[in-house]
């Protein structure tokens, strides 16, 4: 999604990983932590490990996987001493000149010194001996509290649809685990949804760390701009700043709060590009008087626009409360020296007015919903539906001829507006190939004339992720047509459509017709094309 991790630090091995990242924690300078007003709010258990690094994996037993990424794979586990539910992160290690990662070390050292209810809680990190399996290098897990839920995977639950006090709650969480840690000169720098866990007792808090990044004076020295996810990414990031503070997490806050009412993302780019443009379209194009600086960041010039855009968050979001549209505009201000904090987000009245936030225990509880499982049944969900298709398809075609019923010549005398497959291939008789049981499937224009086969044309590299298979045979030409995985075909005497490709809408004519996508245009029987997926939301 645009986003470039820092390069990795150097470490050989595990254990030179762990004192490292001890080294470095030492090293570093400590910020005094606000002290909380009660034992409840802080609400975080003693830690019961403080050597870390000194115990082994397999101290814990592996239950399931709930996620993975570019740091590695994520598993639930169960502590075989305390029979505790945890959540193990392993630490990517497949390059061992590349040595320990950077973010892992970021988080390691931030999550020693924080410690609030709504921060996650870093147990203790194990490692795992060098052994055939793990590349004789052996694996750093770092042993986490486990969470039942992301707010990804639970707002992606079927039929789900939050509360107004159940957002509230939620926000409240997010805002207070903010406050916390730029209170402590903390920034997290990829709020998300999936970075957002929650338990089954309505507690929210915020993970991985691993962007995080201390600051002890915004001017200090230079920053990152690569950060954050794109779709929660703020324009003074996507304009080049490296000077910047808090208010790149409020931005993000603002776009999860925006989410979390209106039911789905409300900047999806693609690319940097069009993120600023879609940004703009929304929230207004900067001017010398709603964001005096913006000319002074090293990508303005790139993004200069032709049109000046006015300000439509109250008319897009209009269904949301009056003091729902004002906090969202406070949240998604342009000029990152006037936008909220998240002390005063915490003072707004859209808390206050009722409905009011529920408290986190009289939230509903819900099976376990992580965005990884989340993916990974709707994945298991098109699959049964593609099968499906094809089965519903070889139900609708006619057996195969038995040797005897064969006629020998004469006339056709199949059923009229049966022109048949191409090429004199029987009814019934299914395509092989890439596309089906074992050989080639033949392409084919009105009138059944045989043309260069499908595999010959290369499009689709992986049928089971683009294109598919081609259900029940072949499609008759003239009729109603079949099921082309999931793309719908209806072929007619001189050409046809298909849709339905990837979520995404082109259309063709069969034989040498144009292609529309996008922008381009090409003769259908000459197109060659890789099935490619689209981008992921992160």
């Amino acid at each position: 999604m645009g986003d470039m991790a820092p390069e990795p630090a150097r470490a050989s091995a595990p254990s030179a990983a762990v004192d490292a990242a001890r080294d470095a924690e030492q090293r570093a300078p400590r910020s005094p932590a606000p002290a909380p007003s009660s034992a409840n709010d802080d609400g975080v258990r003693p830690r019961r490990y403080d050597n870390w690094g000194a115990r082994s994996v397999e101290c814990y037993e592996k239950l399931e996987q709930i996620g993975e990424g570019t740091y590695g794979q994520v598993y639930m586990a169960r502590c075989k001493e305390t029979m505790d539910i945890v959540a193990l992160k392993k630490i990517r290690m497949d390059n061992e000149k590349e040595g320990f990662p950077i973010t892992a070390i970021r988080e390691i050292k931030i999550l020693k010194k924080l410690r609030h209810r709504n921060v996650v809680d870093l147990k203790e990190i194990v490692t795992s001996k060098a052994s055939a399996s793990n590349g004789h290098k052996g694996s750093i897990y770092l042993v986490f509290e486990y969470m039942d839920h992301d707010l990804t995977g639970l707002a992606e639950r079927p039929g789900m649809k939050f509360s107004v006090p159940q957002i509230k709650c939620y926000m409240k969480q997010l805002l207070m685990g903010l406050h916390y840690c730029h209170n402590n000169n903390i920034l997290h720098r990829d709020i998300k949804g999936s970075n957002l866990l929650i338990n089954n007792n309505g507690v929210l808090k915020l993970a991985d760390f691993g962007l995080a990044k201390p600051i002890t004076n915004e001017n200090a020295q230079p920053l990152t701009n690569r950060v954050i996810t794109l779709w929660y990414r703020p324009p003074e990031l996507l304009l080049g700043a490296t000077q910047y503070g808090p208010s790149v997490d409020m931005w993000s806050a603002g776009c999860i709060f925006a989410e979390l009412i209106h039911g789905k993302p409300i900047l999806p780019g693609k690319s940097e590009m069009e993120q600023m443009d879609i940004i703009f379209k929304l929230c207004g194009s900067p001017t010398p008087e709603n964001w005096p600086d913006a000319d002074k960041l090293p990508y303005a010039k790139h993004f200069k626009q032709k049109k000046t855009y006015p300000r439509r968050l109250r008319e897009v979001f209009s269904q949301f409360t009056p003091s729902a549209k004002d906090l969202l505009e406070k949240f998604l201000t342009l000029d990152p020296a006037k936008r909220i904090s998240a002390k005063d987000a915490l003072m707004h009245d859209w808390f206050w007015e009722v409905p009011k936030p529920c408290e986190p225990e009289d939230l509903p509880r819900y099976e376990p919903s992580h965005e990884y499982q989340t993916k990974k049944r709707r994945q298991e969900a098109k699959r049964a539906e593609q099968q499906n298709k094809r089965q519903r398809m070889d139900g609708h075609r006619p057996p195969p001829p038995m040797d005897d019923q064969k006629p020998a010549s004469g006339p056709d005398v199949r059923p009229r507006g049966h022109a048949g497959p191409p090429g004199g291939m029987r009814p019934g008789m299914p395509p092989s190939g890439r596309y089906g049981a074992g050989g080639s499937a033949s392409g084919w224009s009105s009138g059944g004339q045989q043309k260069q086969s499908y595999a010959q044309r290369s499009i689709g590299r992986q049928p089971t992720s683009g294109y598919g298979s081609i259900g029940g045979g072949m499609n008759r030409l003239g009729g109603s047509g079949g099921s082309y995985s999931n793309l719908n075909i209806t072929t007619g005497t001189s050409g046809g459509s298909y849709s339905g490709y990837r979520g995404g809408s082109k259309t063709a004519g069969w034989a040498g017709g144009g292609q529309k996508a996008g922008s381009q245009k090409a003769g259908w029987a000459n197109v060659s094309k890789d099935a490619k997926d689209g981008e992921r939301r992160n």
